[in-house]
């Protein structure tokens, strides 16, 4: 080992295994997490999907992608769209998607996550667009099952599963809102107006009900009258009632006949 020159053999033998494993190694040794699967392409040439753990490769021949297969989500912006009866809405969306085939994920599209977001904003605002203002309001579900089902299957042959599309917020104009609000408080009135009428009728029925009762007998009209009596004959009342018979009257009646 004193020889000068066995020693420099010794050091570049040592710098040359140094860099040829680190050149080596990375290319050789893959790690993959529980969730990824790793699309092997050998000379160019799809081979096989490795994954998860750790997987081999051979240096500069094989190629491997990386596919997450968690779900992923996508903020659709906000859609600009004209609803079947011609209102114009500002509609935006979340789309829950997973890869469940990632050799697929990987050759059958460019980039899946961009390609399914491009994706579900034009199938938003189709979708919209076959719909009345109302029905967007007031069925969500429905609106967000249809964008779900266009979307999964276009995707379904790249490898990738919709599991939900929820439309998030529509945007009305502002004069759009005025006109709602004008109508609502249009049918708060006609409602009230309704049920005003309807107190009136069965007022009315009641009544008629209540004179049917007292003609058949007469007894309940004197019932009635001191009843009234009683109600206002409270203790701050000033005025003072005197009941008389109902027969009382008849003397005073002009036909009477004269005994």
């Amino acid at each position: 080992m004193d020889d000068p020159g066995a020693l420099s053999s010794l050091i570049i033998w040592v710098i040359t295994i140094v860099i040829f494993l680190s050149i080596f190694l990375p290319q050789m040794f893959k790690i993959l997490r529980e969730y990824e699967r790793g699309v092997v392409f050998r000379l160019g040439k799809f081979f096989k999907t490795k994954g998860p753990g750790f997987i081999i490769l051979i240096p500069f021949i094989d190629k491997v992608e990386r596919v997450d297969l968690r779900v992923l989500t996508i903020n659709v912006d906000k859609q600009e769209a004209i609803t079947k009866d011609n209102v114009t809405v500002n509609v935006d969306a979340i789309t829950f998607f997973r890869v469940v085939d990632a050799e697929k994920a990987v050759i059958q599209v460019e980039r899946y996550i961009a390609a399914t977001s491009m994706l579900a904003q034009t199938t938003l605002r189709s979708v919209i667009g076959q719909f009345e203002l109302d029905e967007i309001l007031a069925e969500r579900e429905k609106i967000n099952k249809t964008i779900q089902d266009i979307i999964d299957r276009q995707t379904d042959p790249w490898g990738v599963k919709v599991v939900s599309v929820e439309v998030r917020d529509v945007i009305l104009p502002e004069s759009m809102k005025r006109a709602m609000a004008r109508q609502a408080e249009s049918e708060r009135d006609r409602r009230a107006k309704i049920i005003n009428a309807q107190g009136e009728f069965e007022a009315a029925s009641k009544l008629v009900e209540a004179g049917e009762m007292i003609e058949k007998t007469p007894t309940a009209l004197q019932l009635r009258y001191l009843q009234t009596m009683v109600e206002l004959s409270d203790e701050n009342s000033t005025f003072t009632f005197i009941p008389l018979p109902m027969d009382f009257l008849e003397s005073f009646r002009p036909d009477r006949k004269k005994e």
